[in-house]
């Protein structure tokens, strides 16, 4: 009598087994979309790596999806400031340059002078009529080293310097690197800022 076993007899073993040997549904899928994510991450270094909420809506802006291998200028704004007609020149260079890959990103702060103490509706409302702003604007800001917001302090540190007052601008290459800082006191209208900004576009 022959004891070999009969695999007619374990259909349900066997069925079983194979089940849990065969890849489960999703599951390839799932890890490939985590290393694609992984990987959109790795890219999204530098100033990339930050979400600022926009100034009205209050809602997240992903500098990763917005903005990655634009050329950037940001700039710590106010409204009452003896430099805010610097707005106009901003303005100027985002309408002449966007179609080259040119952004302006405006900050406002209140921190130098108390120079932005407007609600947020008040402070695009007077840069919409007074100067005609389109470029994007965020939430207020805080600039200076001490308790800076993150994007603020990736500015700071990687360039070596902090706003010292209100309208301190801040050259972003495509790679998202800062490249340059120029002061309050160098108009956006100037050659030497037209020079390079034009340098990177």
């Amino acid at each position: 009598m022959s004891h070999s076993p009969s695999f007619s007899k374990w259909p349900g073993i066997i069925t079983l087994a194979c089940l849990f040997l065969a890849p489960m549904p999703g599951v390839a899928d799932m890890n490939n979309n985590q290393q694609i994510t992984k990987g959109n991450e790795a890219t999204c270094n530098n100033i990339y790596q930050f979400s600022v909420p926009d100034l009205i809506t209050n809602q997240p802006v992903n500098f990763c999806d917005a903005f990655k291998g634009k050329v950037l200028i940001i700039v710590n704004t106010a409204s009452k400031c003896a430099f805010t007609g610097q707005y106009e020149g901003l303005e100027a260079l985002y309408k002449e340059y966007a179609d080259q890959g040119l952004v302006v990103l405006g900050f406002p702060s209140n921190q130098f002078g108390g120079q932005e103490p407007g609600r947020p509706e008040e402070i695009h409302n007077f840069c919409r009529v007074t100067y005609g702003v389109q470029f994007p604007m965020f939430a207020k800001s805080q600039v200076r080293k001490e308790g800076a917001d993150p994007i603020w302090k990736f500015l700071g540190e990687s360039s070596g310097t902090y706003p010292k007052w209100n309208f301190y601008k801040y050259l972003i290459n495509r790679q998202g690197e800062v490249v340059d800082v120029y002061s309050s006191f160098t108009s956006p209208d100037s050659m030497r800022f037209k020079r390079a900004v034009k340098a990177l576009l």
